[in-house]
């Protein structure tokens, strides 16, 4: 579904894939880069991850410079951070970067965290000097509220190998819920995720396996930090969610295999949607 661009409140899919990229022609339809959305609200840019499919987004972002946005990270695991180093607008004068994300430990600042932990160890070229553009950082806990002007962010804890945030975006009365890298308890649907998905006008959720892969009898994906598409559907209906996307593709699962996640989805949610790179979603447009 591509809706309209220039939308008030729009969000744009960079990269939609979990763990590792996976180009080639097998994944052309959906994409092969990993996890990183824009959303457009109000006149303001607003960044979620970084993956590679960052690198795509700073590329196309080299004809509107200079440029402000805001970047928020769920956690720092390399399919969410990989496409930082290849961020071409990060290197330019006269861009400005605000940087949101939890620091693991607390000992360090964002900022320390972020260059020293994050970025100079998975970075293939020398940085010191060349990060012209102004970034500035800011350190947010799980349960903090960002705001920007009359946008508000609500972030939560997911439950993810080293902790992640999920955060809800609101703004005119009109929500998207992203929340990537999470599983449920065994007894229950996770309180928080419930919480901020409420009524959601687009709710995107880590819907890396199917129900027969996370419960396989032999090979459990059980503990390992990731979520089903077909639970992702029971939440969006619990949680009275308008729209539901499907995002965070298993690097084995092709164009063929998300086609029929994408039939059977239609069928248990029908405002469901299968996230692409290039997918752009209207979110005050209620009908998909």
């Amino acid at each position: 579904m591509i809706t309209n661009p220039s939308s008030e409140f729009a969000i744009q899919f960079w990269g939609v894939r979990g763990s590792i990229p996976t180009p080639g022609n097998e994944t052309a339809r959906y994409g092969g880069n990993t996890s990183c959305i824009e959303m457009r609200v109000a006149g303001k840019r607003l960044i979620f991850d970084g993956g590679s499919g960052l690198h795509v987004l700073g590329r196309s972002l080299l004809k509107q410079m200079p440029l402000e946005a805001y970047m928020f990270f769920t956690h720092y695991h390399w399919d969410h951070i990989q496409g930082v180093p290849f961020f071409t607008p990060a290197f330019v004068r006269g861009n400005c970067f605000h940087i949101y994300g939890r620091v693991p430990d607390c000992q360090v600042s964002m900022k320390q965290h972020f260059m020293e932990r994050v970025l100079h160890p998975n970075s293939p070229v020398p940085l010191d000097g060349k990060l012209e553009a102004d970034l500035k950082f800011y350190e947010i806990q799980a349960g903090d509220v960002v705001k920007l002007n009359d946008i508000t962010l609500e972030t939560g804890p997911l439950n993810h190998p080293n902790g992640a945030l999920g955060y809800r975006v609101t703004w005119q009365g009109h929500s998207v819920f992203y929340c990537t890298d999470t599983e449920h308890p065994s007894d229950r649907m996770d309180e928080n995720v419930l919480h901020l998905a409420q009524n959601a006008d687009v709710f995107i959720y880590d819907a890396m396996y199917t129900d027969e892969e996370y419960y396989h009898p032999k090979i459990p994906k059980m503990g390992w930090g990731h979520s089903t598409w077909q639970t992702g559907a029971k939440i969006a209906m619990a949680a009275g969610v308008k729209r539901y996307v499907v995002f965070h593709h298993e690097p084995t699962h092709d164009d063929n295999f998300l086609d029929k996640v994408a039939e059977e989805l239609k069928a248990m949610f029908p405002n469901g949607l299968m996230a692409r790179e290039g997918l752009i979603v209207d979110v005050m447009q209620h009908d998909a």
